[in-house]
């Protein structure tokens, strides 16, 4: 879906799914305007309670950032950096969103609100994962080591490429998501795509 930015006025539209409606979101001086579909509303920057930003890669893009704002007086909205364009494509939108988030987080600093600012995972969430992770990948080693001592190459082969691209995959999720607190002149580059 197309994004663009105005100058006085930031915008950023998404489309989240395939049959889903379009996400568009303004930046208006005193607060964030947002249509979902149907749905819309106006939530004043002094009203944000949290803002998480994650890192979300999904089967059809393994690129995909999250920015997920909860307020008291709307359920919880979600920005993502990605946007569907045809049943199998999904398009990035790196620069539009990182600017757009970007500058939201400027308003929301001179707003001078209590804003939570979170990035990753809930700590639970992330630490059971972390710990099922870490298993998985000495059991692996395990394998591989086995394989090696049975003299069985080929085997040991297969089980150590499968070994480093879930490694390399699932290690970059867990250390971009990694559960903390950051201010909102100080968003953690891992958790922006590249502009």
């Amino acid at each position: 879906m197309a994004s663009n930015t105005v100058a006085a006025d930031p915008t950023y539209s998404f489309k989240p799914s395939l049959m889903g409606a379009i996400c568009r979101f303004t930046l208006k001086p005193d607060a964030l305007e947002w249509q979902i579909g149907r749905r819309s509303g106006r939530t004043p920057y002094d009203r944000f309670r949290t803002v998480r930003l994650s890192y979300r890669p999904v089967t059809m893009q393994a690129h995909r950032f999250v920015t997920e704002i909860w307020s008291p007086d709307y359920p919880k909205i979600q920005i993502v950096s990605a946007s569907w364009r045809s049943l199998v494509e999904q398009e990035r939108l790196d620069r539009d969103y990182a600017e757009f988030v970007t500058a939201l987080h400027r308003r929301l600093a001179a707003a001078g609100s209590g804003t939570q600012f979170l990035t990753g995972l809930p700590a639970l969430t992330y630490w059971i994962g972390a710990i099922v992770f870490g298993v998985v990948m000495v059991m692996t080693g395990i394998m591989v080591v086995r394989a090696l001592q049975l003299g069985q190459w080929s085997v040991s082969a297969i089980i150590g490429v499968f070994f480093l691209v879930f490694a390399i995959q699932i290690g970059n999720y867990f250390r971009r998501n990694r559960p903390g607190r950051y201010r909102p002149d100080a968003i953690p580059a891992v958790l922006l795509p590249k502009a």
